[in-house]
């Protein structure tokens, strides 16, 4: 697992660098991954948006902060995602400022199309659902633990909604979105907070 992760790490981007890149992808009408229909273009650009607004709104929570600034360890954070993913665009802003915190965290990120090998390590119930978080000991190179692809109230609403509709469908998507809109990132940091 050791060379899987070092070299997903040796080719990964700064969260600058991912953004710039989102940004880039949406003005030329393209997505990152293997998938460049329409609809995920669409989603990127969409995903753009969102993020931009999120940079800008996101606050880390005061008991958060405080656990993230008397970390001791140095470590690597290291997400798994694609640009037209939805549930990247509501999470990654906010893994970001976890990570501007505190000079412990150094935040990397690959596209799952590209690090296949890593994706395998981390699926979801079988599939390879993004964004996923790896967190991993600097010295050690050992995993500390994962997140994704989203914070478990949201994951319970799509259970929910998929038990009485029977499907993941269009309305499904945007009661998702308007949950993530509501909880302003707290679930994603505390979710985070109780694996360090």
């Amino acid at each position: 697992m050791n060379s899987i992760l070092n070299n997903s790490i040796a080719k990964s981007k700064s969260y600058q660098e991912y953004r710039n890149l989102t940004a880039i992808f949406a003005q030329e009408g393209k997505t990152s991954g293997e998938n460049q229909s329409p609809e995920y273009i669409n989603y990127t650009k969409l995903n753009e948006s969102r993020m931009h607004r999120l940079e800008k709104t996101i606050k880390v929570i005061q008991d958060v902060e405080l656990l993230l600034k008397n970390l001791s360890k140095d470590s690597i954070w290291l997400v798994l995602t694609e640009s037209w993913c939805g549930d990247a665009a509501q999470i990654l802003p906010v893994i970001n400022k976890m990570a501007e915190v505190t000079d412990k965290i150094e935040l990397r990120i690959v596209f799952r199309d590209e690090n296949e090998g890593l994706m395998n390590l981390f699926l979801t119930e079988g599939s390879k659902s993004i964004p996923k978080l790896i967190i991993i000991d600097k010295e050690t190179q050992k995993i500390v633990g994962d997140f994704g692809p989203r914070p478990k109230p949201a994951k319970q609403l799509l259970l929910d909604y998929k038990a009485l509709h029977g499907a993941i469908d269009a309305t499904a998507k945007i009661e998702l979105q308007k949950w993530y809109l509501a909880d302003k990132g707290i679930a994603i940091q505390k979710e985070i907070a109780a694996l360090l």
